[in-house]
């Protein structure tokens, strides 16, 4: 066994490394001086007072673990919650969502739909954003669409295959010939047509041929606005 494993004293102060706290001021909160955890001072026992401090103050630990060097320095109780909050850090990174620039939207030619999103991208976690199979974010620019998003909303989007049947009505991000486009898409009265309207009515209503005009599109599907 290591020395750690069998000096009180060491394992006291394994509990301030295990929480990142100062060893001087944690020895403090337990009513000793930290000279008494040091050099040959270090091989001495400590009270029951200081135990019992311990089992007060931090809960957490095994008592036994600190007395006899025995199990984990973690309540079963603790380690339980500590596992629960690493798999909750881990599921919250694979819930990130990236943030792309509204000009990237090349990554979704040739009806990507399935090709992962690139990456090295600025990520958030979003909660509210898990349930709804938002893939990416991007961020409203300008006031076109108003009063619905603002400039600077991060609207999140799903990729979709470009054949996919639309939901007339609904905002979508295009990827077209002039550009990419965040409109609200209306069915056309002309066949292979979409519809392009703007929520600030300042904007005249458009027409694009789906066919030649569009290359990829992303259905919105919520936003975050941030003031």
């Amino acid at each position: 066994m290591d020395e750690i494993s069998t000096n009180i004293k060491d394992r006291i102060l394994k509990i301030a490394d295990i929480k990142q706290l100062n060893k001087d001021k944690f020895i403090e909160s337990l009513n000793q001086k930290y000279s008494n955890y040091r050099g040959l001072s270090k091989k001495s026992s400590p009270s029951a007072d200081v135990i019992a401090e311990i089992s007060t103050k931090h809960p957490d630990i095994n008592i036994e673990w600190v007395l006899t060097g025995q199990g984990e320095m973690l309540r079963p109780s603790a380690l339980q919650e500590a596992a629960r909050n690493y798999q909750k850090s881990t599921k919250e990174v694979e819930f990130a969502v990236p943030l792309i620039s509204i000009t990237a939207m090349a990554i979704f030619e040739n009806n990507l739909g399935q090709t992962p999103m690139p990456s090295g991208m600025e990520k958030y976690v979003i909660p509210e954003f898990k349930e709804s199979n938002i893939e990416f974010l991007v961020r409203m620019k300008g006031d076109s669409m108003q009063p619905k998003y603002y400039s600077g909303d991060l609207l999140g989007c799903r990729r979709l295959p470009i054949d996919a049947f639309f939901q007339w009505n609904r905002v979508y991000v295009l990827d077209t010939t002039q550009g990419p486009l965040i409109q609200r898409v209306q069915q056309s009265t002309n066949p292979g047509y979409l519809t392009c309207v703007s929520d600030n009515e300042a904007y005249q209503t458009f027409e694009l041929n789906f066919e030649t005009d569009v290359k990829a599109l992303a259905i919105v599907l919520g936003a975050i606005r941030l003031e």
